[in-house]
């Protein structure tokens, strides 16, 4: 890819996720990202607040399942819903999930006799840490969507929620990709930050575990391991999404004929570490691991609360914030350091 050349074909994406005024995190960070590496982005905002939550003071609303069915009801009268991609994140509310999922369903429908013309992927935004952080019928909710997903990107944690499988080692972590892979037939996984006790994976690493089944619905599975950057920040999982968006659009262009296949499934002969998704997820955390390092030599001048009634939790927060618009270097061009192996 040269400089100036994006690394993927023309591919207009909905992306369906939350809206800040000030900061960095759901559509602020996925419109970004997904702009700059060459596509052309729609965002419906599920929700409108002044910043993140992270700061634990916010003005705003969220939108509800009928107005985000309205909006795209606005984009098809003006023939607007022609995309190749979508990208759903943060959703507030049960309804509001099933009011995303049948936009997906309708164009997923929509594009039914061309395999390949279509596909989403799918953030199941639950919770983190061993809690839920949204109501409890959303996880329902979500449950009835993936099967018409064809990449999801839970955390540890979502991925223990659907699959019911608790994750404490690299056989359970298999164990729960299998069970996503059977009971949903979703194509593609990516199980993100994964925290893990194994022999190649050292307390200050973290891990990403993915897999694309074959034919049969048996998981293919690689990990890629990673340091782990000592410090907290914002928006990782919104900006790991929008990247594998634009990565997996990238390294199925590159297979010829494979963008025509039903939901971008290799053939079952494809050695793992061949896989689009693979080779994507290498991509994604080189361009991760790139903008966090300069997020964090940036921290130190934030750090300090500006006036006396900015008080340390808020200056903290704000540091915390993603740097993204000084460093497009880190999204379009990122060195890979970290390469997939097969688990």
């Amino acid at each position: 890819m040269s400089g100036s050349e994006p690394p993927v074909p023309e591919t207009r994406v909905l992306a369906v996720a939350s809206h800040v005024v000030s900061g960095y995190v759901g559509n602020k960070i996925a419109v970004f990202v997904l702009q700059a590496l060459g596509c052309d982005a729609a965002a419906l905002n599920t929700v409108q607040f002044s910043n993140h939550t992270g700061y634990k003071q916010w003005k705003g609303t969220r939108v509800s399942a009928q107005e985000i069915t309205d909006l795209f009801e606005g984009l098809k009268q003006s023939y607007l819903d022609d995309f190749e991609m979508m990208l759903s994140g943060y959703i507030p509310g049960a309804e509001a999930v099933g009011a995303v999922g049948n936009i997906a369903k309708e164009l997923k429908e929509k594009s039914k006799g061309t395999p390949g013309k279509f596909f989403w992927v799918l953030d199941p935004v639950m919770g983190d840490n061993g809690r839920l952080y949204v109501a409890e019928e959303v996880v329902p909710a979500y449950q009835s969507l993936i099967p018409y997903a064809d990449l999801i990107l839970p955390n540890q944690f979502e991925a223990e929620v659907l699959s019911d499988v608790k994750i404490v080692d690299m056989d359970t972590l298999t164990q729960a990709i299998q069970v996503l892979h059977e009971k949903y037939r979703v194509p593609h996984i990516v199980i993100t930050s994964v925290n893990l006790l194994a022999p190649d994976h050292p307390p200050s690493h973290l891990s990403v575990v993915g897999s694309s089944m074959t034919s049969g619905g048996r998981a293919r599975l690689f990990k890629i391991v990673f340091p782990a950057i000592d410090c907290y920040f914002s928006g990782t999982g919104d900006m790991f999404a929008a990247l594998m968006v634009v990565r997996m659009r990238q390294a199925v262009a590159e297979v010829p004929g494979l963008g025509q296949r039903p939901s971008w499934l290799s053939d079952d002969d494809t050695p793992t570490l061949e896989l689009p998704l693979a080779r994507a997820a290498e991509r994604v955390l080189a361009s991760m691991n790139e903008v966090l390092s300069r997020t964090k030599e940036g921290m130190p001048k934030d750090l300090k609360p500006k006036t006396a009634d900015q008080n340390s939790h808020l200056a903290a927060t704000k540091a915390a914030e993603l740097r993204l618009v000084r460093h497009l270097d880190c999204l379009r061009s990122p060195k890979v350091e970290f390469k997939a192996r097969v688990v």
